[in-house]
């Protein structure tokens, strides 16, 4: 599978890039960061907190738009 690197938009070989989907560890610790700089965020919980609170939780079906992996 190729794809672009999410962080410097090299294309990346899953085959033959073992820190697939990132091109280098750089960019893969540059990804980390981000998210430990809460620079991405979670907008929306994926579970209503009030059935948490009271023990129950159920499934939530999140429906997502298609995926059209053609193009790229």
């Amino acid at each position: 599978m190729i794809r672009n690197c999410p962080i410097c938009k090299t294309l990346v070989d899953s085959d033959s890039n073992r820190e697939f989907p990132f091109c280098s560890e750089r960019c893969r610790v540059l990804d980390l960061g981000a998210w430990a700089s809460e620079k991405y965020v979670v907008s929306d919980p994926i579970f209503d907190e009030d059935q948490l609170a009271d023990g129950r939780r159920k499934t939530i079906f999140l429906d997502l738009p298609e995926r059209d992996d053609s193009q790229n």
